[in-house]
């Protein structure tokens, strides 16, 4: 589909420099270049002239491109030019071309509030970059199929390998012990740049969102397409390699972003800080042979100008993929080059950085310089990549017709804030943190000292944060007096550092008696151990800490639970420690109860051609669970190390928006937050989409899942989950007619005859999303 030269003469949007051709005087006053200026008309015209000889006419299949109010895009004397209304009815554009068979981002632009043409990038080519390894299957899998008795046959592996934590795939030679197989041999890493052999586009409107895809992309052993993403209501625009390798056994990280920008468009880059202080880089120092990584506060690069700001940034949640510790790595960079231009875009690591080790003894200190040292050098697992899966390697770009403080505000609208956002009726928890808390503040010699992960965690809106002591630190198989002392030492931490809006439940990671690695939470402090002598009683009365416990059979584990209304839930089921779990005591009492809640949420394994986050394990688990037994529920858990307030945290949580109208003090009964969990009256969010209200009406056969839904960034899908007892069924609605920061009742009717339950969840553009609890019938 092209346009006649009479046609182009006609159109009345302006086009910046070196990216279009209309009227003159439309050319000098939007010119963002002193050169324009100083050539004139003339000039410029024999400047275009040039840049012609170098440029290709862009051919566009827009067979699914449908016109609608906002969203515009048509063939402009060989270029594809896209208009679609931002925030605030905010116009923007973008122009598309390609060169040498290379695709170009001739423009973009936004209009500001005074009506000037923001000109935010010209000439601009889409960046990629890829690091890859050969996946393993860790020690720490293959140890619970040991015990189990199971053979771990090339199926097995081949299969539990997709599931691991423990791998590092680009650390050569590796960490002896964490991985079969090792040393790796440096061949097995590869790094590699993009390229492209593009000579036509694809158009496609879905909703009020508008697709523009090039084949011909070529990255390392990925095959596929970029695909540049617009909509309608938002000021984002999505830049993404969308690909998949014949290779077996590839896990990978990537960089994304801009490439030959000018440095005479721009008066500075601009970020925050770990601390939130403003920086700059104003460009004229020496050349870079490596992108620069900036340790970024909510992980924003803005490119200022004297008329708007573009903003580079990372998809929120499921760009991040699960480590042992939080530590922000730079997750934006920039390159200058020596020929007045520059890159940016988005960055994941290639290794992990040891975490800043404590301790006031120099027995803790050296014990917790291992820990860093273990984690940095066996941890850091990437995504995965198996054969034939088209992954999705995105970067977001913000078109801001202000300046840089305006459009960070703009983008952190999506995250709000990097906060949990309260909701009446509502606590914000969290779950399994190893930060060593009662060992770092007796190893301190006082108990009043306030660690930096509390004012972390407030800091993102949290309000309940169930710890996980005894994993690393203290005595926890001591099977009596000092594991008691360090259990009051424990509890009387969490009494003093939680008051009336933020709670710290005594919570702990046994991994024991009932297999796999499990989470364990009490209504109220209780002392108790899982190791028993022979001539030990199970119970009994101690003259200091009253009822004590000591507990060591799967059927003591129980007994305890029942009594003191404790719950437990599988921690990383199907993974790590819980391989093979809960499915190998589906049958047991412990699972069959009502003491057993079910299984943890959390970003692993990291794989972007999924739709949801941990698709395959957690909801693969979550459906099961429920088809075997009663209730049985998803808790969003972290099961992360120390933290400081300058890490980058928000990306690689997920919460429990709790229903309770109040929070329980620390010397109160807890019951409310438990029975709240056993009831499943709680949602999972990544924070973007919430869920505040939702509810199932109708009688016998014919149910209506009613869900009322917030969001920030562009909704994707709304879905309802069923299970028969047997096999799992599911509605899924498109919500691509929805626009950004929107909010609606959803209606799902469905057949409930022959289902045993049912669940709703929400997932954004982005891949953040929310979930409910099963609901069984």
């Amino acid at each position: 589909m092209r346009t006649s030269r009479s046609e182009q003469a006609r159109d009345t949007s302006v086009i910046l420099f070196g990216m279009k051709r209309p009227a003159a005087r439309q050319i000098r006053a939007e010119c963002p270049s002193k050169l324009c200026r100083l050539l004139g008309t003339a000039g410029v015209f024999l400047l275009f002239a040039s840049a012609l000889l170098h440029a290709e006419p862009l051919e566009c299949d827009l067979t699914d491109y449908e016109p609608t109010d906002g969203l515009r895009a048509e063939m402009l004397d060989g270029d594809l030019f896209v208009e679609w209304s931002g925030a605030d009815a905010n116009r923007l554009r973008a122009t598309f071309g390609v060169d040498e068979s290379q695709p170009v981002v001739r423009q973009l632009a936004a209009l500001s509030r005074a009506g000037h043409w923001a000109p935010l990038a010209r000439d601009a080519r889409p960046e990629f970059y890829v690091a890859e390894g050969q996946r393993r299957i860790s020690q720490q899998q293959l140890n619970p199929m040991a015990d189990l008795g199971r053979e771990a046959t090339p199926d097995i592996v081949e299969s539990e390998k997709w599931k691991v934590f423990w791998d590092a795939p680009l650390n050569v030679p590796g960490l002896e012990g964490v991985n079969p197989g090792l040393p790796r041999d440096p061949s097995e890493v590869t790094r590699s740049n993009v390229r492209y052999e593009v000579s036509s586009c694809r158009v496609r409107r879905d909703g009020i969102r508008l697709e523009v895809s090039f084949d011909g992309l070529q990255l390392g052993s990925f095959e596929g397409s970029l695909r540049f993403t617009v909509y309608r209501g938002s000021s984002l625009m999505r830049q993404e390699a969308i690909a998949a390798t014949a290779k077996r056994s590839v896990a990978y990280v990537y960089r994304a972003g801009l490439s030959g920008l000018q440095t005479d468009d721009y008066q500075r880059l601009r970020w925050r800080d770990v601390t939130r202080d403003w920086q700059h880089y104003r460009f004229g120092g020496g050349a870079n042979d490596d992108p620069v990584p900036l340790r970024a506060r909510n992980r924003v690069l803005l490119l200022e100008q004297n008329r708007g700001t573009l903003a580079v940034f990372p998809p929120s949640h499921k760009f991040f993929f699960a480590r042992e510790i939080e530590m922000n790595l730079g997750y934006v960079w920039y390159r200058q080059l020596p020929d007045g231009r520059f890159d940016i875009g988005v960055r994941q690591g290639e290794r992990e950085e040891m975490y800043r080790p404590w301790g006031a003894s120099e027995e803790i200190w050296n014990k917790r310089v291992r820990q860093s040292w273990r984690f940095a050098e066996g941890n850091f697992a990437l995504y995965n990549a198996p054969a034939g899966t088209m992954q999705r390697m995105a970067v977001y770009y913000h078109l801001g017709a202000g300046n840089a403080e305006a459009t960070l505000q703009e983008v952190l609208a999506y995250t709000h804030g990097d906060r949990y956002k309260p909701l009446d009726g509502y606590q914000v928890a969290v779950s399994h943190f190893h930060t060593h808390f009662a060992e770092q503040l007796v190893d301190a010699g006082s108990l009043d000292l306030r660690p930096p992960w509390i004012s972390a965690f407030r800091g993102l809106g949290i309000n309940i944060a169930m710890m996980s002591d005894f994993h690393g630190d203290g005595h926890p198989d001591d099977p009596g007096e000092i594991r008691f002392r360090e259990q009051h030492e424990y509890f009387e931490a969490c009494r003093r550092h939680s008051d009336s809006d933020f709670l710290l439940m005594p919570g702990e990671e046994p991994n024991a008696h009932l297999g796999g690695h499990y989470t364990l939470v009490f209504p109220r402090p209780v002392y108790w151990s899982k190791v028993r002598a022979a001539d030990a009683p199970y119970r009994a009365s101690h003259d200091r800490y009253g009822t004590v416990y000591r507990v060591r059979s799967a059927e003591e584990m129980l007994s305890l639970m029942q009594s003191e209304r404790a719950l437990m839930w599988q921690a990383h089921p199907r993974t790590k420690g819980s391989t093979f779990y809960p499915d190998t005591v589906r049958e047991e009492p412990h699972f069959l109860s009502d003491r057993y809640l079910g299984g943890a949420f959390q970003t692993l394994p990291a794989d972007l051609s999924e739709a949801r986050i941990c698709e395959q394990r957690c909801f693969g688990t979550l459906d099961d669970m429920n088809n075997w037994a009663g209730p049985k529920y998803l808790i969003a858990e972290g099961d992360t190390y120390t933290k400081f307030p300058s890490d980058e945290i928000y990306p690689q949580l997920s919460v429990n928006y709790i229903r309770l109208d109040s929070l329980p003090a620390f010397d109160d009964d807890w019951s409310p937050v438990t029975e709240a969990m056993r009831r499943g009256d709680f949602f999972v969010s990544t924070g973007e989409v919430l869920i505040p209200a939702f509810e199932i009406e109708g009688h016998e056969e014919r149910k209506v899942v009613v869900a009322e839904v917030e969001w920030t960034f562009p909704l994707e899908f709304v879905e309802i989950v069923w299970g028969d007892s047997d096999k799992i069924g599911r509605r899924v609605q498109p919500t691509t007619d929805l626009e950004a920061f929107g909010s609606k009742q959803f209606r799902l009717e469905f057949d409930a005859s022959g289902k045993k339950w049912v669940r709703f969840a929400a997932w954004d553009s982005a891949g953040n999303g929310a979930f409910t609890q099963p609901v069984h019938f």
